[in-house]
């Protein structure tokens, strides 16, 4: 493979993803050139090793370009959370993002991030899979923590597996909060640890009207059908196991193959020590 091959873009957003395909990049001989967006990326991507990291806003699209052009970047990642509101709030996008965002008739996750995958290529920059380099922390199929679901909790999964996977069709979330079989929270742009606080609240605000619903939480995250695993593929990390701990979540239940475990090892831990079963789903997506 020849030095330019071996260089890679890593586009940053929050959280550790970026920081774990930084790493493991740089494992596998690459040179990583960061692009950090400001209002997301942890600072400690500064340490990480990369040949060099880039600061810019989330609305400099035409920068990011010209930045990967002139580092020799031809394949890239996108690696992180980008909280899809940034993009509507007070970000400033320049001219090639805003002619961008003008185009889209719709404005969900999959159209967005989809045209700037287009925007990239045209330009030379051919999106990777997110997972490329992170395949070992894709969630197994079968039970993953020492408790299993139970009988009624399984009854519970597949209620919210058949609503998840209906939202995540229109690219509306991939997360639902399911108590028996009753939909108590569904995620939207917030992300899946603020909804699963927000199932919490939503239950302690019931106080003895929730005795009529199945008091425990139980939590599903499933993939978009087709889903582009260049972006947006669904992640859960050890804050997602505090947040369902703190609402009273008792089951999590996944897409095998298709579901990130960033903290590895840790969110494993973290559930089984906390009660939390976690099973993953091989079930074909229709």
């Amino acid at each position: 493979m020849s030095e330019l091959r071996q260089r890679l873009g890593v586009i940053a957003g929050n959280g550790s993803f970026p920081l774990l395909v930084v790493d493991a990049a740089r494992s596998r001989g690459y040179d990583v050139v960061v692009a950090a967006i400001k209002e997301e990326t942890f600072p400690e991507i500064e340490s990480r090793g990369a040949s060099s990291v880039h600061w810019m806003s989330l609305g400099e699209l035409s920068r990011l370009i010209e930045t990967f052009q002139r580092e020799g970047v031809h394949q890239a990642v996108m690696a992180g959370q980008v909280k899809h509101k940034q993009i509507f709030s007070s970000i400033k996008p320049d001219w090639r993002l805003a002619k961008l965002l003008l185009s889209l008739r719709t404005r969900n996750t999959d159209a967005l991030i989809g045209a700037v995958a287009s925007v990239l290529a045209g330009e030379g920059i051919t999106l990777l899979d997110s997972t490329a380099f992170l395949e070992p922390l894709l969630a197994r199929p079968g039970v993953l923590t020492r408790r299993s679901p139970s009988e009624q909790e399984q009854h519970s999964i597949a209620y919210g597996r058949g609503v998840a996977r209906h939202l995540a069709r229109f690219d509306i979330g991939q997360t639902v909060v399911v108590a028996g079989s009753a939909c108590v929270a569904v995620e939207a742009m917030e992300g899946t640890d603020a909804t699963i606080r927000r199932a919490g609240e939503i239950m302690a605000a019931l106080g003895g009207a929730a005795s009529t619903l199945e008091r425990a939480l139980i939590v599903v995250k499933v993939a978009k059908p087709n889903q582009d695993m260049r972006f947006d593929v669904p992640v859960v990390g050890a804050g997602t196991i505090t947040a369902m701990r703190e609402a009273g979540a008792v089951c999590l239940a996944l897409d095998a193959g298709k579901t990130l475990l960033l903290d590895g090892d840790a969110v494993i831990a973290a559930a089984d020590a906390a009660g939390i079963a976690i099973t993953a789903d091989a079930t074909p997506q229709a």
